[in-house]
């Protein structure tokens, strides 16, 4: 891995802001190819953290190494309702004010820290999975034996002044430790830089250094999403409506997508939040109405992972009937068994077919493969 972390592009607009096509599309490109990087990215760090000989070091890291792979889960599904709303470019203006709600709009990821909710938005997952990585790049010591120092003390003084920006949101009463912290690692980090300057040896102290930085940075990220979360008034739970419709419509481009697609199809309703009405005003009707929208979340969260499975199911099949169409055709073993070019020619002309006949496919490509098998076995 090189010393470099991938780092998640900056997001356009705001909230159910209107986005010209070009800047969502540069948007949308640049996070599939985050989302590819960090996974790799994430693989490699798991795998050196299951490496750790010390007991007691890899269980305090195998929490952020979990925490980063549900973030990673959720930007990956969030992006795939944006993927379906934005429908290979075929947006107008609602569907671009759409992409940005789902967007800036809550992940809502439950399985975070104590069990809570961990309601970010989709930069603010990635800058948390970015700070994440980071972190755990350092205590794995996997940033390499000749390790840009100039380039790590500019990250550093980066983060340290993103840390101030978090600071200065926290309500005045509340900021004194965070304020604290900040002052000590800015202190801190002037102390290396002075020393590096002079030509010191500071290698030994950045490590330390930038995971203290990475920890305060993503513990900040999760106090300030924890209080956005415990917002319990008016225009949060508009937000939530706002959010909600957004998915909803995306959800429903998705299903719309593989009933098209596939056969059978999952059947599940796709609930409408503008079914629940507006928003109460009322504290006591508010928490109610509240209710009724995570009930909504679930259902469209169900929904959603129906879809996507029965594409995803789609995707394998094609894939194991293509392997197995090239094992004929590159195989060298001479002319295939005319019993399996039928096979093959059948699963082409059902592939060919919307919907797809996914119970006979399935049948199809087992058939090829367990006679490719055969045969195989056979020369």
């Amino acid at each position: 891995m090189s010393s470099t972390s991938t780092m998640a592009p900056t997001a356009p607009g705001s909230l159910g802001s209107d986005v010209p096509d070009t800047e969502l599309l540069a948007y949308l490109d640049a996070m599939l190819r985050w989302k590819d990087r960090r996974r790799t990215e994430l693989a490699s760090l798991d795998e050196a953290a299951l490496a750790v000989d010390d007991a007691d070091d890899r269980a305090a890291i195998t929490p952020d190494v979990t925490l980063s792979m549900t973030l990673w889960q959720a930007v990956s599904d969030r992006l795939a309702l944006i993927q379906a709303t934005w429908d290979s470019g075929r947006v107008g203006e609602q569907e671009r004010r759409r992409i940005t709600t789902l967007v800036w709009g809550s992940l809502e990821q439950p399985g975070t820290r104590g069990g809570q909710s961990l309601a970010v938005s989709l930069p603010e997952a990635c800058r948390l999975s970015d700070s994440l990585a980071s972190s755990l790049r350092s205590r794995l010591r996997l940033d390499g034996a000749d390790p840009d120092l100039a380039g790590r003390l500019r990250s550093l003084r980066q983060q340290v002044e993103r840390i101030a920006d978090q600071v200065a949101l926290i309500p005045g009463s509340r900021s004194g430790s965070a304020a604290t912290a900040h002052r000590a690692l800015d202190e801190r980090l002037s102390d290396v830089t002075e020393r590096a300057a002079r030509g010191a040896d500071v290698g030994g102290l950045l490590g330390p250094l930038e995971s203290q930085a990475a920890t305060i940075e993503r513990d900040l990220i999760v106090a300030a999403s924890a209080r956005a979360h415990a917002k319990a008034d008016h225009a949060q739970a508009s937000r939530e409506v706002a959010e909600l419709a957004a998915r909803g419509e995306a959800v429903r481009a998705l299903a719309l997508r593989a009933r098209a697609s596939v056969s059978p199809a999952p059947r599940l309703g796709i609930p409408d939040v503008a079914a629940l009405g507006p928003v109460p005003g009322d504290p006591a009707g508010l928490t109610a109405y509240r209710e009724r929208l995570e009930r909504v979340e679930r259902a469209l969260t169900i929904a959603q992972g129906e879809y996507a499975a029965a594409l995803t199911r789609l995707e394998d099949l094609t894939e194991r009937a293509a392997r197995v169409r090239r094992s004929l055709t590159e195989g060298g073993a001479g002319d295939p068994e005319p019993a399996i070019l039928a096979l093959a020619d059948q699963t082409d002309g059902l592939l060919a077919a919307r919907p797809t006949d996914l119970t006979r496919l399935e049948a199809l490509v087992q058939a090829q493969e367990s006679f490719a098998t055969a045969m195989g076995g056979r020369s």
